[in-house]
């Protein structure tokens, strides 16, 4: 298990050339881009969801991944949230392996009753751009991600865009991601912090 910790910020759509630009200057060379399809799974009854947690399932460049993730805490853009990943074999959940590896026990629980009635909910399909960046001696991923959240709802499908930004401590000071997003701030107008996750939209998308 680690302990994600990330600042998410809501990017306006007219901002997102500008925010490239920044990040290519500032890490000095063009982003990498990468295609990350998910779906979100729960229970008809949303158990996960009132457990305070998610369940992901990731096509990435790497191959197949399965994601369980607790809400954890959000202030002014920062998630602070227990996370277990691990590759699976296929477009598959292997819950056997996940309950192996959680061991917050009132999460762990909520994820083995909810097993036998887990059901796809939505999902949240988008390009990734991504730089690493050097910030006061830490090692801060950025990313920039662009597409949107879908959701099949008693025959219709429903939509909702996402832009924005995600910087990702990978080590040292927790200070760097407030210091890079204050920088962010400064030069793009508009960028705002986000406490609301993907997961969290793709079930508010669902409640219409």
């Amino acid at each position: 298990m680690g302990i994600e910790r990330e600042i998410k910020l809501a990017l306006p759509r007219d901002q997102v050339d500008a925010a490239l630009r920044l990040f290519e200057t500032r890490a000095g060379k063009p982003g990498h881009a990468i295609r990350l399809e998910n779906i979100y799974f729960d229970t008809p009854a949303l158990a996960l969801a009132r457990a305070k947690s998610a369940l992901r399932l990731r096509r990435a460049p790497e191959g197949w991944l399965q994601t369980f993730k607790t809400v954890g805490v959000a202030q002014n853009g920062l998630h602070a949230r227990h996370e277990w990943e691990m590759p699976v074999t296929g477009e598959a959940l292997e819950i056997e392996k996940l309950l192996h590896e959680c061991d917050e026990a009132g999460v762990s629980t909520a994820l083995s009753d909810a097993a036998a009635n887990l059901i796809p909910l939505f999902r949240t399909d988008f390009t990734r751009t991504l730089w690493t960046l050097e910030v006061d001696g830490a090692q801060v991923e950025a990313a920039i991600d662009q597409g949107e959240v879908t959701a099949e709802v008693n025959g219709e499908t429903r939509h909702k865009p996402i832009c924005e930004i995600e910087l990702e401590l990978k080590s040292g000071d927790e200070a760097a991601l407030h210091t890079l997003a204050a920088e962010l701030a400064q030069a793009l107008p508009g960028l705002a912090p986000d406490d609301i996750s993907k997961a969290q939209r793709g079930y508010k998308l669902r409640e219409g």
